[in-house]
């Protein structure tokens, strides 16, 4: 079924009035009203459930591992198994790490992935010192047990 002359008409009108509103990039703010919003249309990346529990899950796994020769002293086998814990802890840690990057999370104080900044040096220096002691003072602790 074609649309008759007045229907042609009426689209052709609706078209330029249209084309006179809007910029080639898009609506301007002056022509918007109240009513009309900008929407993303990407889904927002985030870390899904299915990302997360293997990664809490060693990690409580790995903490509690850690954590009780330390506090209880079980004898002979408590260092092992704390460094044990330590070394399934901070892979736990690690595997957050990169699967946080994935979805586009960064450490605070370093640029955005691919936004061409340079880190500063000072920040990257702090968390490798604040990383340094934390493990010293692990390998401290559990050498304290024997």
């Amino acid at each position: 079924m074609e649309a008759g002359p007045r229907d042609r008409e009426q689209e052709q009108r609706d078209a330029a009035d249209s084309a006179s509103r809007l910029s080639p990039d898009g609506p301007d703010d002056q022509d918007m009203t109240a009513d009309e919003v900008e929407v993303e249309l990407r889904p927002q990346r985030r870390l899904r459930i299915w990302q997360l529990a293997p990664i809490v899950m060693l990690a409580a796994v790995g903490s509690l591992m850690f954590a009780f020769p330390l506090a209880f002293g079980t004898g002979d086998g408590g260092a092992v198994v704390a460094m044990l814990g330590l070394l399934i802890s901070c892979c736990a840690a690690g595997w957050g790490v990169m699967a946080a990057r994935r979805v586009g999370h960064t450490w605070p104080g370093l640029p955005q992935r691919g936004s061409g900044e340079r880190p500063d040096w000072r920040v990257i220096a702090l968390y490798v010192g604040v990383g340094t002691a934390l493990v010293a003072l692990a390998i401290w602790r559990v050498a304290r047990l024997r």
